[in-house]
């Protein structure tokens, strides 16, 4: 069936339009500008990857690409050191934490915004104030504690500063704030517990939410130096970041190692970006028109 000449003429109008705005110079310019920016960001990491395949002396060389690949600072990595310990109490830190923070803080931002009590507004508020405190202040009451509870050179001691962060707190009760009374009034009506209305109803809603506080709890506690540091006692109780401050000493930095243990330190961070990469830009972009 043919469409009439006036129909024909608009869709062509529309379709030029429509190409006319996508190569428009303010476009071009933003594309060039993004593109610029990611080769800037990317650039280290590559770099960074390129070089755990080169030797000792090699990497010292301003050359991009290695004139003999070789995998022997992964092999020395991962046999004549205590990297794969270090990985893996890495990995029982982050997840540990990760999990109570996206329980807890949620439980704890529900509580504040679906349940009325008297002064929940003041914990709110103290919560809140406890971010202002810098880090390197609570390092001493923290490893007070430690000590006289017995958690120095344990995995407990190491997480426990990062079980319920205050912004976690913060950013789940703002987005439970946003939810709708409705629901929740229906589902208590029809005689739905408290926790279930959490369970059930409330965290399938802030889902993005947990997405992006999960993100932010994994690389925190991936990430985290001072603290395991500090409580971390021996060798095998060391984090990646602690254990890698090793490859430094008197005499000289193995680069080569270091470069090696990196790469192979983000892969956790990646494979999570990856999986949850949906959710994760959700929240981020919820979370700044929620701010």
């Amino acid at each position: 069936m043919a469409l009439p000449a006036g129909l024909k003429t608009l869709d062509t109008t529309e379709t030029y339009q429509r190409k006319r705005k996508r190569f428009a110079p303010v476009v071009i310019l933003a594309y060039i500008v993004l593109i610029a920016g990611s080769i800037i960001m990317v650039f280290p990491f590559v770099w960074m990857l390129i070089s755990s395949f080169k030797d000792a002396r090699e990497i010292f060389k301003f050359n991009f690409w290695p004139q003999t690949w070789t995998l022997q600072n992964y092999r020395e990595v991962l046999f004549d050191t205590l990297f794969p310990r270090w990985f893996l109490n890495s990995f029982i830190v982050a997840v540990g934490s990760t999990a109570s923070v996206l329980f807890f803080c949620s439980l704890v931002g529900y509580t504040l915004t679906r349940m009325r009590f008297p002064g929940r507004q003041l914990i709110f508020l103290v919560i809140l104030s406890t971010l202002m405190v810098p880090t390197e202040m609570l390092v001493i009451p923290w490893f007070v504690m430690s000590s006289d509870y017995g958690w120095v050179n344990s995995f407990w001691g190491i997480a426990f500063p990062g079980l319920i962060p205050a912004f976690g707190v913060f950013l789940m009760r703002q987005f439970f704030q946003t939810l709708p009374r409705d629901v929740f009034d229906a589902a208590r009506v029809d005689g739905m517990s408290e926790f279930g209305l959490f369970w059930y109803i409330g965290l399938p809603l802030v889902r993005p939410a947990l997405a992006a506080l999960g993100i932010f709890a994994f690389i925190g506690n991936w990430n985290a130096f001072l603290w395991p540091l500090i409580v971390a006692k021996t060798n095998t109780m060391r984090t990646i970041p602690v254990g890698m401050a090793l490859f430094s000493g008197e005499a000289g930095t193995a680069w080569n190692l270091i470069m090696a243990a990196s790469a192979m330190a983000i892969i956790p961070v990646l494979i999570v970006f990856f999986i949850f990469q949906k959710q994760i830009i959700e929240g981020f972009a919820l979370t700044g028109s929620k701010g």
